[in-house]
């Protein structure tokens, strides 16, 4: 095996290891999911109707994201999965305001 093909493949090696993060990261990001589920249920309990509708549509990105990066390890991908995920979400998005921009008209 020559040089360049020994470093292929550690570099390969290395890339291709698991995330082992620590329980103690997990049950933070699960607290903080927790403490932001409070929140928009509090949100739409005391403030009924646009504002606690505005509550939601703030906090749940947040949540997603949490969920997207640590417990599916988003985090961790390559910057081209990551991009193609993000593309495919922009659209789903796109199409879904064009749904309700849709609806609106009506």
């Amino acid at each position: 095996m020559s040089n360049s093909h020994a470093a292929a493949a550690i570099a390969e090696d290395h890339t291709d290891k698991p995330h082992v993060l620590p329980d103690g990261l997990f049950v933070m990001v699960w607290v903080g999911l927790l403490v932001l589920t409070a929140i928009t249920v509090g949100g739409s309990v005391f403030f009924p109707g646009k504002i606690g509708i505005l509550v939601a549509m703030v906090v749940t990105p947040i949540k997603a994201t949490l969920i997207l990066m640590y417990f599916m390890h988003l985090k961790y991908e390559k910057k081209g999965f990551i991009a193609m995920f993000l593309v495919a979400v922009g659209i789903l998005g796109t199409f879904i305001g064009l749904t309700f921009f849709d609806y609106l008209l009506r």
